[in-house]
């Protein structure tokens, strides 16, 4: 029993039954009005046509007064009185003693007033004591007679008690019709918040690789579940990146903090001069610095990733920023040997960072000058450029190097990847992986194509359709 009061509690504090109870009864009032409207309508009808009757026997039987006197009329009254119907007469002298009708008792007062008014009344030809109701006339004939006419409202009184039923099993009908509705929507809709109360249970407990259900209706409850599902999908992401970082950090920064320990160690041991303490000193140094540097790309990953680099962004004219850091990366192409090849459209406006935007540029230069420099191919080319098409602004920089193969395309944009063939060089794989940071943060993507030969790496971020202000227009051009 306490189970069962326990469900029904649950059931009630919903709030799909609350909106329910609430639909109901504003639909019981709503339908209650419009009853009593046609019930007041019908009322008002009925009255109007036993005043019009009356009116209409006052007329008549008047006539017949100013005509055939009164002998006429009371043979009318006794006629009309004994014809079955709910119509009343009754002709009385000046004093009110009865002279004809089927009117056997009347209040005292009633024969001195005038206009339409109801009035208890008793028929001659009825033993009951109890009185009737009717609306009745008095009219004043010549001499001093009084002629009354009146008509029973029985029948108003059975409609307004067939209406009066009405609205009883209208209201039971209603009540129990909208409590087996809400108890359906509730338990059918309770139904799903326990299943998906359920399986985030089971997500808290541990089990990631849980999801809501989808009933496919694409109701409000459909797309709960789907955006929770996807927020769901983006914490997995984050969670594997953060286990992959934390396996990448052991392993990647092994070595060099080893190597980091043993120059130290090596130092301590066979360091006879200051200048040997000196160059070991410097190497020790370098390690470090090489520490720190990736820790700060590490960071300003996860910076990235966690969307709390979102508050310095602005309208820029990433023209401007691609120019810039290609001018600084022309000297040292120079001195690499290798052609610095610029193609950039003017006024290209893009919502974000700019700093962000430049750090992008300088790691997909520095990655092309490490490897499109260093490779046999006698065109050693990198171009940039920058140019709109389709709402996006397409930045591209591109080398003659190794390349990269399709089927690896997608893992060297993870966190500490690199390729076999880059072994050799120096490097840490966080290059590509802060370039796909910055366009993620941008909502723009990061694409790794083909060159024939050599690696075209394509950063896409979505135009902003602003109006750039004119100096910055002058600097680009």
């Amino acid at each position: 029993m306490s189970a069962f009061m326990s469900a029904i509690g649950k059931l009630v504090r919903t709030t799909a039954f609350k909106l329910s109870l609430a639909y109901l009864l504003i639909f019981t009032v709503f339908a209650f009005v419009g009853l009593g409207y046609v019930a007041w309508n019908a009322q008002r009808l009925l009255t109007e046509q036993f005043v019009s009757t009356i009116e209409s026997e006052i007329d008549s039987l008047s006539s017949l007064y100013r005509f055939g006197g009164l002998r006429r009329l009371v043979t009318s009254v006794e006629r009309r009185s004994r014809a079955p119907g709910a119509l009343i007469y009754l002709v009385t002298t000046e004093t009110g003693e009865r002279i004809a009708g089927n009117v056997g008792a009347l209040p005292p007062d009633v024969l001195g007033r005038t206009g339409q008014f109801e009035t208890l009344y008793n028929r001659t030809d009825e033993t009951e004591t109890r009185p009737d109701v009717a609306i009745v006339r008095v009219y004043l004939l010549p001499g001093g007679f009084r002629l009354l006419v009146g008509r029973d409202i029985e029948e108003r009184r059975r409609l307004r008690d067939i209406i009066q039923r009405a609205f009883g099993y209208s209201l039971l009908f209603i009540g129990v019709l909208g409590c087996l509705g809400g108890w359906f929507i509730t338990r059918r809709v309770l139904k799903r918040v326990d299943d998906m109360t359920d399986i985030t249970r089971h997500i808290m407990a541990g089990d990631l690789g849980g999801r809501l259900k989808v009933a496919g209706t694409g109701d409000e409850l459909d797309r709960l579940a789907q955006n929770l599902n996807a927020m769901l999908d983006r914490i997995g992401e984050l969670m594997r990146g953060m286990q992959e970082v934390s396996d990448n950090i052991a392993h990647d920064l092994k070595t060099p903090l080893t190597r980091l320990r043993n120059k130290a160690d090596e130092a301590l041991r066979t360091a006879k001069t200051p200048d040997e303490l000196k160059t070991a000193l410097e190497a020790t140094i370098d390690e470090s610095d090489n520490l720190i540097r990736i820790f700060n790309a590490l960071l300003m990953i996860a910076r990235l990733e966690a969307g709390s680099a979102r508050e310095g962004l602005a309208d820029f004219d990433a023209a401007e920023a691609v120019r810039g850091v290609a001018e600084l990366y022309d000297a040292l192409a120079e001195e690499a040997g290798v052609d610095l090849e610029v193609s950039v459209e003017d006024n290209l406006p893009v919502h974000g960072s700019r700093e962000l935007l430049g750090q992008a540029m300088s790691n997909l230069l520095d990655n092309a000058l490490k490897y499109g420099a260093s490779s046999d191919t006698p065109n050693k080319t990198i171009s940039v450029s920058a140019h709109r098409r389709d709402g996006e602004v397409l930045i591209a920089v591109a080398d003659r190097g190794l390349g990269i193969p399709e089927s690896e395309r997608g893992r060297v944009l993870e966190r500490f990847v690199r390729l076999e063939t880059a072994r050799s060089r120096p490097g840490f794989g966080l290059g590509l992986s802060l370039v796909a940071a910055v366009a993620r943060l941008h909502g723009g993507v990061l694409r790794l194509e083909d060159n024939e030969p050599g690696l075209r790496v394509v950063l896409a971020l979505p135009l902003k359709a602003v109006e750039l202000p004119q100096t910055s227009l002058q600097t680009a051009a």
